[in-house]
């Protein structure tokens, strides 16, 4: 199993909405995580805006081609894009850029 940890920033003005949302997250989009291989994915917010993402997959990479291939994401990705900062035109889906793992105990 592929543990993988990004990086976000939410736009600090829209840090309650953030949260809001995410604790309502579309059905259909729970739905099509779980089917394309998304585990244990976690979200963690600091009150700066730094956001952690956490999540377990056998394959990253087929995990993030699964969630392209569904209408679900593209609905859900446009309508979150405006929270993040430094996006530089990308979807928060495609600034997920895994971190580099130095160390895990098991």
């Amino acid at each position: 199993m592929q543990r993988v940890c990004f990086l976000l920033k939410v736009r600090q003005d829209r840090l309650a909405e953030y949260r809001e949302r995410h604790a309502a997250v579309w059905p259909e989009m729970l739905e099509a995580l779980s089917a394309t291989g998304w585990h244990n994915y976690s979200l963690f917010l600091r009150d700066d805006g730094l956001l952690v993402g956490y999540l377990e997959t056998e394959d990253f990479a087929a995990a993030q081609a699964g969630m392209e291939a569904t209408d679900v994401n593209a609905r859900w990705q446009a309508e979150m894009a405006p929270f993040f900062e430094s996006l530089d035109g990308a979807r928060p889906d495609e600034a997920m850029k895994p971190l580099t793992e130095v160390f895990h105990l098991a």
